[in-house]
């Protein structure tokens, strides 16, 4: 089946016509109008630099449901220690540059391109991306970074430079996203690290739905405090 070429027109083909492996689409571009149908539909970019914008839609899906976290003994003694302090939208820019940097180190390259943090950034200030900032002596050494529409976060990208510092990030939006009555988080690709803290695999027909139920409430617009 070809993989489907974006024009300007703002439409995207169904996610049940991804290839396999989940690629649905190419081209287009990361206007906010876009990348928020993008997530609306179940689709996100990922790409390296120099390559085309790509658009996925992987089958199955990486959810964490927010009552199934999981929290091991050691991760709860980190906690104890009370080592760092946690903010919420208060250097956006800084986690995601953090998070790019750390993925071209450990992978030799990144999805996290120029254009992508200079978009996401947009989206920031729109009030529809959100990063979770962890500090050690008012450093950042660890966050995370996602979009919110209605009550579904879409998790992008998270970063450690000190032992736990992601997973303290993962805990404290979902403990945010529980008062505020979230359905889940899209981890997007199945991964050991999140698997381990209770995400869960689910078929892409099922994510679809529940993300449709989702977005029937309206967005938590930032900044988030």
């Amino acid at each position: 089946m070809p993989v489907y070429q974006l024009t300007a027109d703002l439409i995207f083909p169904p996610p049940r016509l991804a290839e396999p492996e989940g690629l649905l689409a190419v081209g287009g571009d990361l206007s906010p109008e876009r990348l928020l149908l993008a997530y609306a539909s179940g689709i996100f970019p990922w790409y390296s630099d120099g390559d085309p914008i790509l658009w996925w839609s992987p089958d199955p899906r990486l959810v964490l449901y927010l009552d199934d976290l999981h929290i091991s003994r050691s991760l709860a003694r980190t906690i104890r220690k009370g080592i760092y302090t946690i903010t919420m939208d208060t250097n956006f820019e800084a986690v995601i540059t953090a998070c790019a940097q750390t993925r071209d180190k450990n992978r030799d390259g990144t999805w996290i391109t120029d254009d992508m943090i200079a978009a996401y950034i947009t989206l920031h200030d729109l009030g529809y991306a959100h990063s979770i900032e962890v500090r050690h002596d008012d450093t950042i050494v660890g966050g995370l970074y996602g979009i919110s529409l209605g009550r579904s976060f879409f998790g992008e990208s998270m970063f450690s430079a000190m032992t736990d510092a992601s997973k303290v990030a993962l805990i404290h939006l979902t403990k945010y996203l529980r008062t505020h009555k979230f359905h889940f988080i899209d981890c997007q690709l199945p991964t050991d690290h999140l698997m381990r803290m209770g995400a869960r695999i689910v078929d892409r027909d099922a994510f679809l739905k529940q993300l449709a139920s989702a977005l029937d409430y309206p967005s938590l617009t930032g900044p988030w405090t």
